[in-house]
Order: C-alpha cells, then structure tokens, then sequence
C-alpha cells in the first residue's frame, strides 16, 4: 500500500503542469498571436517605416507607424494701409 501511495505521488508530481519546451513553445505562439492583433509582422528585421513593438521568440514583431498629417499653422497677416 505504501509503495502504491509513493508512486501515485511521484506520477501526479511530475504529470503536473507542462514541461519546459511546451512551455516555451506555448508561450512563443502567443507572442506571435499578440503580434498579429495589433496588425504586426515577426520578421527578421523592420523596416525603416516600422517600429518594434516587442520579441516574437528571436525576431522583432514589426509594426507599421501611423501616418500623421503634418500640422500646417496658417499666419495671418494684416495689411496696415497707411
């Protein structure tokens, strides 16, 4: 009976949770599907319109930059007529 209880406890102590590869695995695909929903690429490197938004496991998640219209401030000039 002791034996029986020893290795039930081994077998529920190590089953518990995944391994370490699985883990990490799991982990990476998340980072990608992360990735993807703020309309990202992994890729090796980002271009020079892109900014990195965070590691997809080695390569950088590259995120495209939103375009700004660039602010124009109108001068008004009075004419003084003399």
């Amino acid at each position: 009976m002791k034996i029986l209880c020893i290795f039930l406890t081994f077998v529920f102590t190590v089953s518990c949770g995944p391994s370490v590869p699985q883990k990490k695995t799991r982990e990476i695909a998340e980072r990608k599907r992360e990735c993807q929903l703020v309309r990202g690429a992994c890729k090796p490197e980002c271009n020079s319109w892109e900014y990195v938004y965070y590691y997809c496991d080695v390569n950088p998640c590259c995120v495209v930059r939103e375009y700004q219209k660039p602010i124009i401030n109108k001068i008004i000039t009075t004419l003084h007529q003399k």
